[in-house]
């Protein structure tokens, strides 16, 4: 994609989204600037664009740092969060000082180094549980846990930043992102990417509540492109915008096709459903399509079978530097 920016700052750049996006954002010839803590984000993600990029290793809410990556951005994506929605509902002030106060910090920042646009990442979890299918934007959002909250929070920042001080906002509802470098060591990581581990261990997945709770599953180069549409679109700003892909998947339904396609053949273990959990939610796509031009290139069977050879790969480069160390 042709960009009109040659600039960016990326706030949570070492994530599983945010690596995806910086990916793309140097192969599109831009300077890229990187802002992480690095409390989910890895490096590792990043290594191999490592001496192409600027990495600021620091926490949002550290004004100088962010000063400092900010100089001379023309745009900002601010993807940097607290994601868990189990986490948020343990420690909802300690989440909420992150992507509360955090994003009002990164809005702040880009008002005062003149940054043009900035990108928010927000959440289908601002809906709630309104059982009205599929979630269009101009539904009234009722959200159900400190999350969905502090991103719908985050959006409001957006809004009256673009009103008050001319700064050009876009916020990105993102449904279920799943994908390559998605992290499954916690026990909060999307349900694709801990299935996808279960199944290549051969282990015995759990799975929160009945099963028939279903999601709208995006893949993240697709966000990507998401992305980099609502930077470059002049429809776009001021405006919030889903991302998903109109389809949705059981969760008993994605357990059977990652074990189709990995041969596993344990069966789940179903554990209550955990507080704060939306049991529905599809996206509603025809405002992007009309504004940005987006649909999604990748269908859920192509994407998880990609996913899944990363997965896959990943195992079995895991279980060769083992050996290697062993010998």
């Amino acid at each position: 994609m042709k960009l009109n920016f040659n600039r960016a700052l990326v706030t949570g750049g070492a994530g599983f989204i945010g690596s995806h996006l910086v990916d793309a954002l140097v192969a599109a010839g831009c300077r890229v600037a990187v802002i992480d803590s690095l409390a989910t984000g890895a490096i590792s993600n990043l290594e191999h664009i490592r001496g192409q990029i600027a990495f600021h290793q620091g926490d949002i809410r550290d004004r100088k740092i962010l000063e400092k990556a900010a100089e001379n951005c023309e745009v900002l994506f601010h993807l940097a969060a607290v994601v868990s929605v189990p986490e948020t509902v343990a420690n909802p002030v300690e989440s909420a000082c992150v992507n509360d106060l955090g994003t009002l910090y990164v809005l702040e920042t880009a008002r005062r180094r003149n940054v043009k646009r900035v990108v928010f990442s927000s959440s289908c979890a601002v809906y709630g549980d309104d059982p009205a299918l599929p979630k269009q934007e101009s539904m009234l959002p009722q959200p159900c846990s400190p999350y969905a909250v502090q991103k719908l929070t985050g959006e409001h920042y957006a809004q009256v930043y673009h009103e008050l001080y001319g700064l050009e906002t876009t916020s990105l509802r993102y449904f279920n992102v799943y994908g390559p470098r998605q992290d499954p060591s916690s026990p909060y990581s999307g349900v694709i990417s801990l299935f996808m581990t279960h199944a290549v261990s051969d282990a015995v997945p759990v799975i929160f509540g009945d099963g028939h709770q279903s999601r709208d599953f995006v893949y993240v180069q697709d966000v990507v492109r998401a992305n980099l549409l609502a930077a470059v679109a002049d429809q776009a700003d001021g405006q919030v915008f889903n991302v998903g892909t109109g389809r949705s998947v059981p969760i008993k339904r994605l357990w059977e096709m990652i074990r189709m396609l990995s041969g596993a053949t344990r069966q789940p273990r179903y554990e209550p459903a955990r507080a704060g959990d939306i049991v529905k939610s599809v996206a509603g796509t025809a405002l992007i399509k009309k504004h940005l031009g987006f649909a999604p290139d990748y269908t859920f069977e192509r994407g998880l079978g990609l996913t899944f050879e990363w997965y896959r790969e990943s195992r079995r480069a895991e279980g060769a530097r083992r050996k290697t160390d062993a010998s």
